[in-house]
């Protein structure tokens, strides 16, 4: 792991950096209607944003892990749509990701390309009404009827569901087998028996839509199946060592654009006669932000060198953790160094901080990712998490 970027990294962060500062010019509008941008969405991939580590002979730029956590921070840096990052990052790493690792060739012919170049959007749906932290304690069923599978279920709290493609499912083939049962499958949009809902109002990343999916009766061939009949719970391991990692990477450029912001306005902004940097309460407040952004960018980075390296770690969790509450507290902090400006919609502020609530609940809540960094520790009998990518399988970006 080295510590400055290399020329190409630097350049394609900077690309990125001035591609998001052209995005979310009607950030506000669609922040009260709650929906993303398509023309951005489809900026970003004709950029290369939705391709970044996916092989180039499925339409992507083919960049490893670290690589596109430096040019994911230069988006976020520029863009002040933080709902459209993660809308892109669910897309990237919950829905490419897992179909590169696991998918055939078929599969990844099918569905890559138009994942990439933007034609298509991708939604993982596996949280349901009596499963959420325990994912794999799911109720959907995949009954087998010969060469096809009959799905049944609600999946909820799905990001991009009201503009998806295709979804990946996860169902068990048998409830009594626990989570040994959970399987994987690529179910697309208009397939008879699904679904969708569009119902949830949030509190902040509005642009990143969420949706409620239903299947009924659902059937679909044995070619739809991701992975090998009860390997859902390999392909979610996977999948979310990979979106821990790096789908907050964005989140640091948004936090360093902040500080930014805050250090203009502590040079400017004067009270008592002097400019409120020069009073220690404020300047430690932002000497603290800046270190939580230092230690939240580093544990990114190793998070993903591990995933380089195929190495099993607490980094992608890690990475997560510090990261959603890094920002939260940075947030808080900015809100008090601006003060009532902070609190109305005239400054990012407001609605970075809503924003930032979020991601202390996706991929894991906190109190999840310390629960698994804790087993990852021995510090609980439960079996460890399988390795973030199953054996065989190369890089993903290395073909």
């Amino acid at each position: 792991m080295t510590f400055d970027p290399t020329e190409e990294q630097t350049a394609l962060a900077d690309r990125f950096r001035r591609l998001g500062r052209d995005l979310g010019a009607d950030l506000p509008a669609r922040e009260r209607t709650g929906t993303l941008q398509p023309g951005d969405w489809q900026r970003c991939a004709d950029a290369g944003v939705l391709g970044l580590p996916v092989p180039r002979a499925y339409g992507g730029l083919g960049l490893d892990p670290l690589t596109c956590a430096r040019a994911l921070e230069g988006l976020g840096e520029g863009c002040r749509d933080n709902g459209l990052m993660i809308a892109l990052g669910a897309h990237i790493w919950a829905a490419e990701i897992p179909l590169l690792l696991f998918g055939s060739e078929e599969q990844k012919n099918r569905y890559l390309p138009g994942l990439c170049d933007g034609r298509l959007i991708g939604a993982h749906a596996i949280t349901e009404a009596g499963s959420g932290s325990d994912a794999l304690s799911l109720t959907a069923t995949a009954r087998r009827d010969g060469d096809t599978y009959v799905l049944d279920g609600t999946k909820r709290f799905i990001t991009n569901a009201p503009l998806a493609d295709v979804f990946l499912v996860y169902a068990t083939v048998n409830p009594a087998l626990g989570f040994t049962g959970v399987t994987a499958f690529l179910v697309d949009r208009d397939q008879a028996g699904l679904t969708v809902e569009t119902r949830y109002e949030k509190a902040g990343l509005r642009t990143a839509p969420w949706g409620e999916i239903t299947l009924s009766g659902c059937r679909v061939p044995l070619s739809a199946r991701l992975g090998a009949e009860k390997q859902g719970s390999r392909v979610l391991a996977a999948t979310m060592a990979w979106e821990r990692s790096l789908i907050l990477a964005p989140l640091l450029g948004t936090m360093g654009r902040q500080i930014d912001d805050c250090v203009q306005y502590a040079r400017t902004r004067e009270q008592f006669g002097r400019n409120i940097g020069r009073f220690q309460a404020v300047s430690h407040r932002i000497v603290e932000m800046r270190i939580r952004l230092d230690e939240a960018r580093l544990l990114t980075h190793r998070a993903a060198c591990d995933l380089e390296r195929d190495v099993a770690s607490h980094y992608a969790e890690a990475a997560q953790l510090r990261t959603s509450e890094s920002a939260v507290e940075t947030f808080l902090d900015a809100l008090q160094v601006y003060g009532g400006l902070g609190y109305t919609t005239d400054t990012d502020v407001e609605r970075n901080l809503r924003d930032a609530l979020g991601t202390r609940i996706s991929s894991g809540t906190s109190d999840m990712q310390r629960m698994v960094i804790a087993e990852k520790l021995g510090l609980t009998t439960r079996a460890r998490a399988a390795s973030p990518r199953p054996a065989g399988v190369r890089h993903a970006h290395a073909e």
